[in-house]
């Protein structure tokens, strides 16, 4: 695709995804009776249904698919792995230990309140995993920090399985969230996210130059003036932000971290370095998650597939093709 043309024709994208979130589910709402609804306002009940339900649902989804899609892109250029995605730091089996805590416990009660629990759940494990990989020499290298993500995630998962089967009720309501959804989200979710995805982005979004470097190799980016571990310390503290604010609001969102910035190096063609590929990941992972949301609500109509199973079904036909080429290639 043109250079000129990567940037119109992924705004336009999105842009559909919006107007089809906003106008298609149990009851369809004209696309003039949306822009209607947002511009003018109005008690009729379409409009309250554009404005009360289903724009909340598209703001979540539209920050919860940037974030990730910004964090997966910097994932594999800390860890320097194409596969990576968020999950690789255990930051998705955190944010589950934390929403089992609140909800086992008693701490919070919706999605809401779910959110900050997620989200400090996710920093802690992301700590804890920047703290074992530092350890012993090397540093934080990319391999350890993805072995010591690994192993987190299991032992979190372990855990996490043992409190649900023994309380069926913390399983009741928590089952709710694990599927992954942007369902029943209101603007206050979108709120409790905002610092937390402005300040992960502007962590990332300085980096930009430092990743480019750590993409040629540690030595040469030494070589080119940079500090290995400061420029990779904070690119993973941003990603932990964006991923945990995302994962925390909207629950564990598949393959979105995973398979929007191979999208984007694809179609921006890597112009710019991670400068360009970092803001086109995020307005990809935006119109992504609100598409699979959109799909998800026709596929079985008038029930609902969650956006966070209809991302894995896109997801893994993209992960299949990266290991076969990765194979070719070795």
């Amino acid at each position: 695709m043109s250079r000129h043309l990567v940037w119109p024709a992924a705004l336009a994208a999105v842009a559909v995804a919006v107007l089809l979130s906003l106008a298609v589910g149990t009851r369809p709402v004209p696309p003039s009776a949306v822009l209607d609804a947002l511009l003018h306002g109005g008690a009729s009940p379409d409009a309250l249904v554009v404005r009360s339900l289903r724009l909340p649902r598209t703001e979540v989804g539209l920050t919860a698919g940037a974030a990730l899609g910004v964090a997966g892109a910097a994932l594999q250029a800390v860890t320097r792995n194409p596969l990576a995605d968020p999950g690789i730091l255990g930051l998705s089996q955190g944010a589950a230990a934390g929403v089992v805590l609140a909800i086992g416990l008693g701490l919070a009660n919706g999605f809401g309140g779910y959110v900050w629990y997620g989200f400090g759940g996710a920093v802690v494990a992301a700590c804890l995993v920047y703290g074992v990989a530092s350890r012993g020499r090397g540093g934080a290298s990319p391999v350890k920090l993805a072995l010591a993500g690994t192993a987190l995630s299991a032992m979190t998962a372990g855990g996490t399985t043992v409190v649900l089967t023994s309380s069926s009720a913390t399983l009741d309501q928590f089952r709710f969230w694990q599927v992954g959804s942007l369902s029943g989200r209101d603007a206050g979710v979108v709120v409790s996210m905002l610092p937390f995805l402005v300040a992960g982005a502007g962590l990332v979004f300085a980096c930009a130059r430092g990743l480019d470097a750590l993409a040629l190799g540690d030595e040469t980016a030494r070589g080119l003036g940079h500090r290995v571990a400061v420029v990779r310390g904070v690119a993973a503290l941003g990603a932990t932000l964006l991923v945990a604010a995302a994962v925390a609001a909207a629950g564990p969102i598949a393959f979105v971290g995973l398979a929007v910035p191979h999208l984007a190096r694809r179609v921006g063609g890597g112009r710019g370095g991670y400068r360009g590929v970092l803001p086109l990941s995020g307005v990809l992972g935006a119109g992504l998650l609100v598409g699979a949301d959109v799909v998800g609500r026709v596929v079985r109509a008038p029930a609902e597939v969650p956006a966070g199973v209809m991302t894995a079904l896109v997801g893994v036909p993209v992960l299949v093709v990266l290991v076969r080429r990765r194979g070719a290639s070795a």
